[in-house]
């Protein structure tokens, strides 16, 4: 796969060539994203960050990613405070902020607004969520989370079994991720959703048509048996068509300690592209596993960023010249000096 000048809108442009490649160049993004280098090889570059939908995580990430280059970040947020609220086309957008930037991160609520926009840009352009429809930056965290998880156990992506859990109908970081596995060989695959949130019918021929073995569940319990990682996700409730469709799926499937241990492998690894919806009434992924050593959910917002660098350095083309742009870091952080002083 070749990323030099390429918009990234879907999972589908990736091979296993290009997915070695991105997180052989997301390894070396550690000494930076850690906070023991400093990198300027972007210095002078622009990121237009537009985020028309709510996001915490991923408009962040893909921001400090952009800074941790040494490139400068402009971003526009919500629909009502830009000029599509007053009537303006993508294309118009597009060819405006475009000419102000050398790289735009989009999110939009419609499915194949990214790709609309992207055909418009002067720039490459990156997915960062369009509707319900994908999300390929989580996807690739998720699976490079996947990878460095099993590392530690000897283990690679080929023969992994995973549970799905939860919203698998407008959850679109899982139809991303799902895709993705379709790469990889022996994958074993259990999707455990309420009746009326299963995966859409093209991802699971997606799955099946390359050998995978897929077994469907209407139970949580049943679901997280015998599998290495546990990954779930919440109820959609932005994508359903009233509030009242929403809430009668909240709370239905609850991971807890105690589920946890009854049901799971002493090892198994828990992930959540979040937010996770902590609110009682849903609380899908209960705060009792957040002592568990096997949660991994922090540990993957923290490869996001490392995912989201290799990205801008493959895409700009400057994947080989990072360290040749490098500085010792001048300033404390217990991110590079791990002993902290307490009082």
């Amino acid at each position: 796969m070749d990323f030099i000048g390429r918009h990234i809108l879907s999972v589908d442009q990736f091979d296993r060539v290009g997915i070695e490649r991105l997180f052989e160049v997301a390894d070396r993004m550690a000494p930076y994203a850690h906070r023991g280098r400093i990198t300027r090889v972007l210095e002078g570059a622009i990121l237009g960050n537009m985020f028309f939908e709510p996001s915490t995580r991923t408009r962040v990430s893909f921001g400090c990613a952009f800074n941790l280059l040494g490139g400068e970040v402009r971003e526009t947020t919500e629909l009502k405070s830009s000029s599509l609220s007053k009537g303006e086309s993508l294309y118009d957008t597009a060819r405006v902020l475009s000419g102000y930037s050398d790289i735009i991160v989009m999110r939009h609520p419609e499915a194949g607004s990214v790709a609309e926009f992207a055909t418009a840009s002067r720039v490459p352009v990156i997915n960062g969520g369009d509707g319900p429809n994908e999300h390929p930056s989580q996807a690739l965290l998720d699976l490079y989370t996947i990878k460095k998880e099993l590392a530690g156990r000897g283990r690679g992506i080929d023969g992994l079994r995973i549970a799905v859990v939860g919203d698998l109908k407008f959850g679109r970081a899982v139809h991303s991720l799902l895709k993705l596995l379709a790469l990889f060989e022996d994958v074993s695959i259990n999707l455990a959703a309420p009746p009326g949130l299963d995966a859409p019918p093209d991802i699971l021929a997606t799955l099946t048509q390359a050998g995978h073995t897929v077994s469907l569940h209407d139970q949580l319990n049943t679901g997280i048996h015998h599998v290495d990682i546990v990954y779930v996700t919440r109820t959609q409730e932005e994508r359903f068509p009233t509030q009242e469709d929403a809430d009668r799926y909240r709370g239905l499937f609850r991971l807890n300690q105690s589920v946890y241990t009854e049901n799971c492998e002493p090892n198994t690894v828990i992930m959540h592209p979040l937010p996770r919806d902590s609110r009682a009434q849903a609380n899908e992924l209960d705060a009792d596993l957040d002592q568990n050593p096997n949660l991994a959910i922090f540990r993957q917002t923290d490869n996001g960023v490392l995912i989201r660098m290799a990205l801008f350095a493959l895409i700009l083309d400057v994947a080989d010249e990072v360290d040749d742009h490098a500085r010792p870091v001048t300033w404390y952080t217990a991110k590079r000096i791990p002993s902290v002083r307490r009082r």
